[in-house]
């Protein structure tokens, strides 16, 4: 990696000051824990002028409970809300999720909004700036043509962060904060199938809170593959939420990371609640997992062995939370 270029520096104290600052600065980027931002700049990915960094604000680094509804600022870092006795209890995913981030000194900086903001990956793309020259770049940066799918015109780096999922299962919302004010949407809706932007964000918009709404008596988790224990990205992970009452599957959510350009999450699957879960149900659940995924050749691992991690993961998890 190279050295790190020039750039001005920010620190702002209190959440009112942050869109001021990305309103006023063209080329400016927020930074927290900066485990990906940092080093897509040392690699030339990503050049901003200025950096706004939001380590100290109070607002953006609370979780509490309001209306029966978790809130947890953007700031957050993944090893608070991995070991918060609350989120652990209430919603043992988000606490799952969060702990199998990285590694432990990730974690420690690392912050919620990051991970869900994270830039997608491919082999092509997170390269240094020499190693990205000799394939005359990509269709994500300075290049024309995308090498996982040249015969394309998109890209498709994949998205890998691990909140996502297993807040998408929970249906969390997201407020959006800019000039303009406060917006509040669906965490779905943050995302679009785009390996170069994948984020529904404008120009001087960011993150500043997750809100997840009660999951009494629902059933999560969340389970990852990944080449390492610790510090890999998931070559696929999914997160499960789903409600028995007897033998009946009453709600089934799934959702998915690592194998398409954005979270995803699978449809169709409340056709299998109202009914017990047997072998015919799981092989429908295989079916409907394989045709919401799309890997590609973006990492090192092929994208048919992605494909059964992905179907095998999810099988296995409804299962488990089946049987309790």
């Amino acid at each position: 990696m190279d050295a790190l270029p020039h750039f001005e520096y920010l620190r702002p104290q209190t959440i009112a000051e942050v869109p001021r600052m990305l309103g006023c600065r063209v080329g400016s980027s927020l930074i927290a824990g900066g485990t990906d931002l940092m080093a897509n700049i040392r690699r030339g990915l990503a050049t901003p002028d200025v950096l706004i960094d939001i380590t100290d604000i109070e607002d953006l680094n609370r979780i509490e409970v309001d209306n029966d509804q978790l809130v947890i600022g953007a700031g957050v870092t993944l090893d608070t809300l991995g070991n918060d006795q609350r989120v652990a209890a209430d919603f043992p995913i988000i606490a799952a999720a969060a702990s199998v981030v990285a590694g432990p000194t990730h974690r420690n900086v690392a912050t919620l909004g990051g991970n869900l903001c994270q830039e997608t990956r491919c082999v092509y793309y997170n390269q240094s700036q020499w190693w990205r020259d000799s394939n005359d770049g990509c269709l994500k940066h300075e290049g024309t043509v995308c090498h996982v799918a040249p015969g394309g015109e998109r890209c498709w780096a994949a998205y890998c962060g691990d909140l996502a999922p297993a807040l998408l299962v929970l249906e969390a919302q997201v407020e959006v904060m800019s000039l303009d004010g406060i917006r509040r949407m669906a965490l779905a809706e943050l995302y679009c199938d785009d390996g170069q932007k994948h984020l529904n964000l404008g120009e001087g918009e960011f993150i500043s809170t997750v809100r997840v709404p009660a999951s009494t008596g629902i059933r999560t988790d969340y389970l990852k593959s990944r080449l390492r224990g610790a510090i890999d990205f998931p070559l696929a992970g999914v997160a499960v939420a789903l409600r028995r009452k007897g033998e009946i599957l009453e709600n089934l959510r799934v959702a998915l990371t690592g194998t398409n350009c954005c979270p995803v999450v699978v449809g169709g699957v409340a056709d299998l609640t109202g009914r017990a879960l047997n072998d015919s149900a799981l092989e429908k659940l295989e079916r409907m997992v394989k045709a919401c995924i799309q890997p590609m050749n973006s990492t090192f691992i092929s994208h048919q062995y992605r494909r059964r991690v992905a179907t095998n993961l999810t099988k296995r998890l409804v299962q488990d939370l089946y049987r309790g």
